[in-house]
Parts: structure tokens; C-alpha cells; sequence
């Protein structure tokens, strides 16, 4: 069973960037897709952005087309999300999912980003 474990989260100001890595344990992320997730203060968890396996499309929500940038490293058995142009609004914690078919079964802890005005 594969391990998700998330990190770079951090204190970032208006306008800056982060880039988020999930790296799994225990077996590869082969025939896994994989997502971001973020869930902010007394909201819902909302998707953010995922890469398929079979076909390799990378997907993103409204909000973060044009700004972020998710990517998978096969050999480092890591997924990035790079975070550019950042705002008050994205700060949540953010999670990576791992699962078939995007059916997310698999979730990290989670990794905090916080962004200031």
C-alpha cells in the first residue's frame, strides 16, 4: 500500500510562489493518478489540480489554471504542484491524493500554506 507524505508548505507573502512536493512510500505512484487538494478555514475541501496515469493529462481547477503547475518525477516517485502569483485566498492546507481512475483513496497529512496581504 502506498504512503503519501506532503511538504514545502510554508509563510509566503502576496505574489510569491511555493512548490509543494508528495512523495510516496511503500510502492511507486505507477498506474496511480494523483491530485491536489486544499481545504481552507470552515470550507469544504476542493480540488486543485491532478496528473492522470495512463494518458498523462494534467488537469486543473479554475483557480489555478495559469498559476500553478502540478508534475510527477518517476524516478524521485514525486508529485510537485508549483505555486506562482500566490493570494490571501489560496492559503489552506493542502493535500495529495493517490488513487484509480481518479477514484482518490490514498491521502497525505497535509502541508500548510499561508499566504499574507
Amino acid at each position: 500500500q502506498v504512503q503519501l507524505v506532503e511538504s514545502g508548505g510554508g509563510l509566503v507573502q502576496d505574489g510569491g510562489s511555493l512548490r509543494l512536493s508528495c512523495t510516496a512510500s511503500g510502492r511507486t505512484f505507477d498506474g496511480y493518478d494523483v491530485g491536489w487538494f486544499r481545504q481552507a478555514p470552515g470550507k469544504e475541501r476542493e480540488f486543485v489540480a491532478a496528473t492522470t496515469w495512463t494518458v498523462g493529462n494534467k488537469l486543473y481547477s479554475n483557480s489555478a489554471k495559469g498559476r500553478f503547475a502540478i508534475s510527477r518525477d518517476n524516478v524521485k516517485n514525486t508529485v510537485y504542484l508549483q505555486m506562482n502569483s500566490l493570494k490571501p485566498e489560496d492559503t489552506a492546507v493542502y493535500y495529495c491524493a493517490a488513487g484509480i481512475n481518479r477514484r482518490y483513496d490514498i491521502w497525505g497529512p497535509g502541508t500548510q500554506v499561508t499566504v499574507s496581504s
